[in-house]
């Protein structure tokens, strides 16, 4: 029997392209829980939104979070739902285009 393909989501694919513009950091979870070490890792380098983190957890588990302007959200929500964050409508916007918002700072 054929095995199904599954359906990816476009909006998720939209998203994704979308978060592949915006700076990367890649960090290790340490005696710490992922979000506590990607909280503590954005309080101490000081990182301005938007950013993505790339916190390992261990040698096979990398958990990805998204840091907004609204505070630190999985990066497979912000992925499905990146039209709800005004710092992505700037990268969103096609060359031609003019962006649909102006990110402030």
């Amino acid at each position: 029997m054929a095995r199904r393909r599954k359906r990816k989501s476009r909006r998720r694919q939209e998203g994704r392209r979308i978060l592949e513009h915006v700076p990367q950091f890649s960090i290790e979870s340490g005696e710490d829980k992922p979000v506590t070490a990607a909280r503590k890792f954005i309080q101490a380098e000081g990182i301005l939104p938007p950013a993505l983190l790339l916190v390992k957890r261990n040698e096979h588990t990398t958990d990805r979070y998204f840091w907004a302007e609204k505070g630190l959200f999985g990066a497979q929500y912000v992925e499905e739902n990146h039209f709800l964050f005004p710092s992505l409508r700037v990268l969103e916007a096609s060359p031609g285009q003019e962006p649909l918002a102006v990110a402030s700072r």
